[in-house]
């Protein structure tokens, strides 16, 4: 339910004035209709001014309804409602590593993500600015962080060109997704769509140095992990990767993709995908562990995906909320606009109806 405050509540009293000069503008009526009529026949009167005499006083009715819609949108009414943060920035983290070519998440895990990633795209409000971090053995930066979706959208399509058979560094993405924000939250224009990357040292030491104090207020960058969470390469471990988003204050929210039952096939030329003969099945069950501690520790949230229907439901759930905060929203315009009605239809009435009743 959407509720109703108001920046300038004292201007309410004026109702009270309002209702004060109907009152006596309504005794004075009475007062009126206290003197006798003269009228040569009382009886043709009544007929002709029944069921108009309505009509006489609609003008009148109209004038204090929008005098009173006036005088409450004087007092600067508010609602509630979920407006997009200022600066507001995703940055999409995918994992693109060997593992998820498995088909426990039809048609692959990464095909149900590059799915699940457009439902988010579709989600998120046009002026959100949307980045895209792929990472395997090492993380690359797809997209800098952009107003323009459609860019987005076509490196997810193309994340295949970002396939490196080379292990899952889930600590070292997630160094490379804080290192894309704090250049977001420290370098970006307001009037600009998209930031440009500067030289940047990767270090963990300088992003701790770089890394503000958290207040109350909600940082405007949020980090969308998406992997099956299972470690097995990188300089950085997860949850030191964890600790650098925490001191920059960026929240990740984790989705684990895959089943215990997870597998895939290695060739015999070093993990070539449908290989014809010799294939050896390799288990490559998920982590759900890691990353439910990474957004456990970082304040943002876990989410498990065991089907691609269950993966599309959790990104258009985030989709629908990441970059958006509650706020207050004036609508004086709409209370003056209603007034404004009101008063030019008392005058049309007045004018054209009301001096034709006898």
């Amino acid at each position: 339910m959407t509720s109703l405050s108001f920046k300038s509540p004292w201007l309410l009293l004026g109702l009270l004035v309002l209702a004060a000069a109907i009152g006596l503008w309504f005794l004075a009526e009475r007062r009126r209709a206290r003197y006798t009529v003269r009228y040569s026949n009382l009886d043709v009167l009544a007929t002709v001014v029944s069921g108009r005499t309505w009509l006489r006083y609609l003008p009148s009715m109209l004038v204090a309804l929008g005098l009173a819609v006036l005088l409450v949108g004087m007092a600067r009414p508010e609602v509630q409602r979920t407006l997009l943060k200022e600066r507001a920035t995703v940055i999409l983290v995918v994992d693109t590593s060997r593992s998820m070519q498995a088909r426990d998440v039809k048609p692959t895990r990464l095909g149900a993500e590059q799915e699940a990633l457009r439902t988010f795209l579709d989600e998120v409000p046009r002026n959100l600015r949307v980045g895209l971090v792929v990472f395997a053995g090492e993380a690359q930066v797809a997209t800098p962080p952009t107003k323009d979706h459609e860019l987005v959208n076509t490196a997810i399509q193309d994340i295949d060109q970002f396939l490196v058979y080379g292990g899952t560094a889930i600590g070292d993405a997630l160094q490379t997704a804080v290192l894309l924000g704090r250049q977001v939250t420290d370098l970006a224009s307001t009037d600009q769509g998209s930031v440009t990357l500067p030289a940047s040292n990767h270090s963990t030491r300088t992003l701790a140095q770089a890394a503000p104090a958290c207040g109350d207020e909600k940082s405007p960058v949020s980090i969308l992990f998406m992997s099956d969470g299972a470690q097995t390469r990188g300089l950085l471990q997860p949850l030191d990767g964890a600790r650098l988003a925490r001191e920059a204050c960026f929240p990740v929210y984790t989705i684990a993709v895959g089943t215990p039952e997870g597998v895939i096939e290695r060739g015999p030329f070093g993990g070539v995908p449908g290989a014809p003969q010799d294939a050896q099945t390799i288990p490559v069950p998920p982590d759900p562990e890691t990353l439910r501690a990474i957004a456990r520790t970082t304040g943002g949230e876990f989410s498990e995906a065991r089907t691609s229907d269950a993966l599309k439901r959790a990104y258009s759930s985030l989709g629908s909320r990441l970059g958006r905060e509650k706020g207050e929203s004036e609508i004086t315009w709409l209370f003056v606009a209603i007034a404004g009605v009101l008063l030019l239809l008392a005058t049309a009435i007045g004018t054209f109806v009301s001096p034709r009743l006898p």
